[in-house]
């Protein structure tokens, strides 16, 4: 086992940030277990290990359905982080049977084939008036223009939040989100609890319209779950709404920009997908596979574990790298070549086990419909300046893809 330290492996560097891929590659060589210091975690950079790791129910998301932080050998977090916590804590992302089962199961309704299927003509016309208003001005941002408001305005309109609303989501997302970086700052624990406070509070708000006034929305069957006697409680209400906002267009947003990134990177992929549309769901597939959107998934170790001869005590946090998982040689012919016609493509860029992306089928007609409009509208679409990608490991993604049309 090496030391990531006396290896490329820094998700501080603005060079590994840049491309973390061949650092990754080291990582695999090296071995199938590291322990990374800085973070106080053991890395997992092989695609066979992340994906029974996923399974196994000797890891946790949390460690409180069956530990005290003392008990388990950890730090409570700071008195001030407390708003942060209760909202994150309370979300089916971050919980285990039997809550995790009850919540996932209630929210399952909104994310069944049928009802997503049902959302495609809305995604799509969307997409469509997006991609039309970035064409007659000639380009913009790919970003701001219609990666991020296709995914929000998608998840708002299921959640039934207010179009006059939706303009303060994408801030609160992104300082919340933020907090899910490896040892974030004090500022960026501070951003992320105001915005925690700010929108719990906006969604109590909604719960009690909604009570007054149910729609045909998500937040209204879920407080109709609660009224029923379904346990669920008003704060796991506000904490689904939030997980389901940011998780329902997080991955989407920067799966778009990296991907088209990616592809204006690769000409001959380009040109290929815009002889054949045909290919645009395996080119999603390939783009999520290729620059990963989420890099790091953590699990806490309930259950003594061993890997590769190595022994990872209770108490202690695996790091599985997605990013690194989809690069192996392993599973990946030829893993850092993009190819759109990948016909064998396991990655493991949703995540797998019980908290396998329940968007997942959303995600993928999101970018479907976006892709899909670009190639249509904007044939001639290629980038404007070289973008700054965001300096963000966990959570990868670009500033802004700045593009021309014509």
């Amino acid at each position: 086992m090496a030391a990531p330290s006396a290896l490329a492996f820094d998700p501080w560097d603005p060079a590994f940030l840049a491309d973390p891929y061949p650092a990754y590659a080291e990582l695999r060589a090296r071995g199938r277990v590291h322990y990374f210091e800085p973070t106080d975690q053991w890395l997992v950079p092989h695609h066979a290990d992340v994906s029974a790791l996923l399974r196994d129910r000797r890891l946790g998301r949390t460690y409180q359905h069956r530990f005290t932080h003392e008990e388990f050998g950890r730090t409570a977090p700071p008195p001030e982080h407390e708003p942060f916590h209760v909202l994150n804590d309370h979300g089916m992302l971050d919980l285990e049977p039997p809550d995790h089962t009850r919540i996932r199961r209630l929210v399952s309704k909104a994310f069944t084939p049928r009802t997503v299927e049902r959302l495609k003509p809305y995604v799509r016309g969307l997409a469509g008036d997006l991609v039309s208003a970035l064409v007659e001005k000639g380009g913009g941002d790919l970003l701001t223009d219609v990666a991020e408001p296709l995914p929000v305005a998608v998840i708002a309109e299921m959640l039934g939040i207010p179009e006059s609303d939706r303009a303060q989501l994408r801030p609160w997302s992104a300082d919340i989100c933020g907090m899910y970086e490896l040892n974030p700052s004090q500022e960026t624990a501070a951003k992320a609890v105001r915005a925690s406070v700010e929108f719990s509070e906006y969604l109590l708000e909604l719960i009690a319209a909604r009570r007054e006034e149910p729609g045909d929305d998500l937040m209204s069957g879920l407080i109709a779950a609660y009224d029923e006697g379904d346990r669920l409680t008003e704060q796991e209400m506000i904490s689904t709404a939030v997980l389901l906002l940011n998780a329902g267009h997080e991955a989407t947003v920067n799966a778009t920009v990296n991907g088209w990134w990616a592809l204006f990177r690769n000409p001959d992929q380009l040109a290929a997908l815009r002889a054949d549309h045909s290919l645009v769901p395996s080119a999603i597939e390939e783009l999520m596979r290729y620059d990963t959107p989420l890099q790091l998934f953590e699990r806490w170790v309930l259950d003594e574990i061993e890997i590769d001869g190595t022994v990872i005590p209770r108490g202690a946090e695996i790091a599985m790298l997605f990013g690194s998982a989809n690069h192996d040689p392993e599973v990946f012919a030829d893993p850092d070549r993009l190819d759109l016609t990948r016909e064998e493509n396991p990655h493991i860029s949703f995540s797998a086990g019980i908290h396998y992306c329940i968007g997942a089928p959303l995600a993928r007609i999101e970018l479907a419909a976006s892709m899909t409009a670009l190639l249509e509208q904007a044939p001639t679409l290629r980038p404007a300046a070289e973008p700054e990608r965001k300096p963000n490991f966990v959570i990868r993604g670009l500033e802004g893809l700045s593009v021309e049309v014509g």
